[in-house]
């Protein structure tokens, strides 16, 4: 499951869970954004229950994203206990995005 962070939620849903959380910086305007949201989808279906997904527009919340320096999009940030530990920019095959979250969630 997907959840959608808005500037509202953005801060407690990345530090109120035991654990890693995925977000997902996209805009529906954005064609490699458009190309990463269904292997994002896929991977939040593979590794449910190992790692929250999540997915924030950044047209319309661009508040909550400004702290971790997202100026292209897509951007991944990848978060533990609240801290962001990695960020990916653009897109990518989706073997090597299913590596990265298969190290992430260890």
């Amino acid at each position: 499951m997907v959840t959608v962070l808005t500037n509202e939620n953005f801060a407690a849903v990345t530090a109120s869970t035991d654990l890693p959380v995925l977000v997902d910086c996209y805009a529906d305007w954005c064609g490699p954004c458009k190309m990463m949201a269904p292997i994002v989808d896929k991977m939040a279906e593979l590794f449910d229950g190992k790692h929250k997904v999540c997915k924030i527009n950044v047209d319309d919340n661009a508040e909550s994203i400004i702290p971790y320096g997202v100026m292209s999009i897509p951007t991944f940030l990848f978060f533990k206990n609240g801290e962001l530990v990695n960020t990916l920019v653009g897109g990518m095959d989706p073997m090597k995005f299913k590596q990265v979250i298969e190290e992430f969630i260890m």
